[in-house]
């Protein structure tokens, strides 16, 4: 039997076009995650949701409210209430540090972070894991001062991706990274 060499037979390319990075455009950033940027990622989301920041700032004024009503009307400042109170201040200040830290305990036991952001959405590695995400996870993006802030599709934004700006290697990076992302995902 004679071999065919024509263009028929079995398919052995290493992926569809999809899968292939063009290595022109992709832009590598590496870095460790820190309590800081899981910090930004939720001040974002919340200032993008805006209930988590309503519902804080009733509960905090509702506290006020009964802090003074209580002050006047014994003439005099309770202690009691008063450290209520500034528990209460400390405690709403302090939740979005409190569940920072709390992802930083779960992603950073991974160690060094090597995303690849590219046409084809982004893989971001560590020494124990691979994830690979399609834009079409992504409602859009915020940028600020040090990072993009992705934001996930679903109507309570329950995942982050946070992409600090000091883990692009390249001088040219940041403006390669910011194009990508204006073409594939919208700002928010």
């Amino acid at each position: 039997m004679a071999e065919s060499g024509g263009a028929e037979g079995t398919n052995n390319s290493a992926g569809t076009h999809d899968d292939v990075v063009d290595e022109q455009t992709a832009v590598q950033l590496v870095y460790r995650p820190q309590s800081a940027d899981a910090l930004v990622g939720l001040r974002v989301r919340e200032r993008i949701k805006r209930t988590g920041l309503l519902l804080r700032g009733v509960f905090l004024a509702l506290w006020v409210g009964q802090w003074l009503l209580s002050t006047v009307g014994r003439g005099s400042i309770d202690v009691v209430s008063t450290v209520l109170f500034l528990f209460v201040v400390l405690l709403v200040w302090g939740y979005p540090r409190l569940q920072a830290a709390q992802v930083q305990r779960i992603v950073g036991w991974q160690g060094e972070y090597r995303a690849t952001v590219s046409p084809a959405g982004i893989t971001c590695r560590t020494d124990h894991s691979t994830l690979i995400q399609k834009w079409s996870v992504f409602q859009g993006y915020r940028e600020t001062a040090g990072h993009f802030v992705l934001l996930s599709r679903d109507p309570n934004i329950s995942w982050l991706g946070v992409l600090p700006k000091r883990g692009v290697q390249e001088g040219e990076g940041l403006d390669r990274l910011r194009a990508i992302l204006d073409e594939h995902t919208p700002r928010v």
